[in-house]
Formats: C-alpha cells, sequence, structure tokens
C-alpha cells in the first residue's frame, strides 16, 4: 500500500509540482540531494553555496510553484557554511522552517523530525552532536537531546523515505486541494434522487481525518454515484442496478470501481456501453472487484487518463 502511495505521489508531482514542464523526482533521493547540492563560491571564502542552475530545482522552488510563497528564512541563493556539523545544522534548520511552515498552513506532521528529511550521512551527525553533552548555553536549545531518535541505517531509510512521501501528501493537500471548488456545493443534493441521501458536513471541525476539501469530494463523489447508478447500469450484464450507499471515504467505499466509474460516466457517457455495462454490480469475491478495477483502468485508458494508472 504504501510503495503504491509513494509510487502516485512520485508520479504526480514529476508532472505538476514545479514550474516549465516536469522534473523527475525519486524519493527520498532527489529531495534529499537537491536541497543540499553546493559548490564553492571562491576558493577564499570559507562558504558553500547551493547550486541552483537551471537544470536544479529543490523542493522550495516545488512550494513556490504550488503555493506562490516563499520559505520563511530560506532564499535560492541560501549559504552553506564549509564546516560539516554546521552545514548540516544549517540544513536541520531549513527543514525545521519547512515542517513549521507546512503546518502553519493546516499541514499535518506531527511524526515529521526534520533529522528524517537529512541526507544518511548528516542524520549521523546530526545523532553525534545531538549525544555530545555541550555546555554553552547559548547552544543548549540546539543540542537538547528531547525527541532524539537514533535509527540504524536501513530503519532510517525506511523513515526518511515515509517522512518525505507524507511531506509531499502534505503538501498537495494545503496547496492543491483548496483549488477545488465550492461554488456549487449547495447545489449537489438538490436532485430529487439525492435529497434523501445523508449529508457530509464541510465544516472544518466536522472531520479529524478529512479536509473541508476533501469531503467536498466526498460530496461529490456521492452526488454522481447517486444520479447516474441506474443510468449506467440499466443494461448491465452482470446483475442488477448497484444499491444506493453513502460515500464516506476514500479507500473502502472505492474499492469495487463501481463510483469512480459513476464519476467518469457523468463526464464520459459514451464509456457505458463499450465498458461499464461488463462491471459487477453487486461484487462479492476479490475476482470480481479485479474484474471491475480493470475495466475502469481500460475506460481510464480510452480518454487519457493513464497517468501512472496501475492495478
Amino acid at each position: 500500500f504504501f510503495q503504491k502511495t509513494l509510487t502516485a505521489v512520485k508520479n504526480w508531482f514529476t508532472l505538476f509540482g514545479w514550474s516549465k514542464g516536469q522534473n523527475p523526482i525519486s524519493i527520498p533521493y532527489s529531495l534529499r540531494r537537491d536541497v543540499c547540492k553546493v559548490q564553492m563560491t571562491s576558493s577564499q571564502e570559507k562558504v558553500f553555496k547551493q547550486n541552483l542552475g537551471k537544470d536544479t530545482k529543490t523542493v522550495y522552488d516545488m512550494l513556490f510553484h504550488l503555493s506562490g510563497q516563499l520559505l520563511p528564512g530560506v532564499t535560492s541563493s541560501q549559504l552553506l557554511p564549509l564546516d560539516p556539523v554546521e552545514r548540516m545544522l544549517q540544513l536541520h534548520r531549513q527543514h525545521s522552517a519547512l515542517l513549521a511552515f507546512l503546518k502553519s498552513q493546516g499541514a499535518y506532521l506531527p511524526h515529521v523530525m526534520p533529522e528524517f528529511l537529512l541526507e544518511p550521512d548528516d542524520y549521523k551527525k546530526w545523532i553525534k552532536v545531538q549525544t555530545v553533552v555541550k555546555v554553552d548555553v547559548k547552544t543548549s536549545d540546539i543540542f537538547s537531546n528531547k525527541h532524539l531518535f537514533i535509527l540504524e541505517d536501513s530503519i532510517f531509510e525506511t523513515m526518511s523515505k515515509r517522512a518525505w512521501t507524507d511531506v509531499l501528501l502534505q503538501v498537495y493537500k494545503v496547496f492543491v486541494l483548496p483549488r477545488v471548488s465550492s461554488r456549487s456545493i449547495t447545489d449537489l443534493f438538490s436532485l430529487e434522487s439525492v435529497q434523501n441521501m445523508p449529508r457530509i458536513k464541510s465544516e472544518p471541525l466536522s472531520s479529524n481525518i478529512y479536509s473541508p476539501y476533501e469531503r467536498t469530494i466526498l460530496t461529490w463523489l456521492n452526488k454522481h454515484y447517486e444520479k447516474n447508478r441506474r443510468t449506467v447500469w440499466k443494461d448491465c450484464q452482470k446483475g442488477e442496478v448497484p444499491p444506493m450507499r453513502w460515500i464516506v471515504n476514500f479507500d473502502r467505499d472505492l474499492l469495487d470501481g463501481l463510483v469512480l466509474a459513476a464519476q467518469l460516466a457523468a463526464y464520459c457517457p459514451y464509456l457505458i456501453a463499450t465498458h461499464f455495462v461488463r462491471m459487477y454490480t453487486t461484487p462479492r469475491t476479490p475476482e470480481h472487484f479485479l474484474h471491475n478495477c480493470l475495466i475502469l483502468v481500460n475506460a481510464m485508458h480510452a480518454v487519457g487518463l493513464a497517468i501512472g494508472i496501475k492495478v
């Protein structure tokens, strides 16, 4: 499940996360590496400067493209100290600023520590520094041992991959999902056929799982499924018209492919006769679910919506 999520995140941000076209990324390797790319600015100067050439894009460029905001305290000409430890500490501060910025925008990342976003070698330096007792009062906060996680190499890589994936998912949630228009949300249940269905509340505090924008999408899914289920499957070959259902999540309620097929049929009704009539309307076995999802994927391919779609 996590690997499929990572693949979907990587594909979306590769295609749409950057200005001026696609920018292939790997999670977490390119995200960690590109933030840390440096070059000597002068043989006399004891500082390194980030190499932000034409072909180098960082997570900060991606944030600016998606949000229109610069990360507070971090610029494209950020200077990094020559000393490896000082350089690592500055990168840690930048990652801390990144997480604080995302949280201020509504991201939920309590489990992601700044050190999880570092390169493995920098993480080792961070652990080494944290375990050294410091006397200097001015640096006591920096070297506090509070919430210190000492991870083995393989565990750190797993944690770093998960941390970067979750960061990108939250970036999508706070900067992309809000673009979903809610202007017509009050009209979504105006049809007589859906007036008796339970409502999904859009108030910010009505759910501790889904944001208002995600609940808007759930409302949209409910509306189109109930509106189209009788039309799409009135001539179905493998069962009767599917029953009414209340769609309240993005995993279990979408597993059989019927809800997503109803959405696609709302915009591409010509796919009904060629694809959707062959779906199981009351699937009960894994084979039935797979059959439906294969038909749905083929339908998406037919209309050019084949961006990283796998079953």
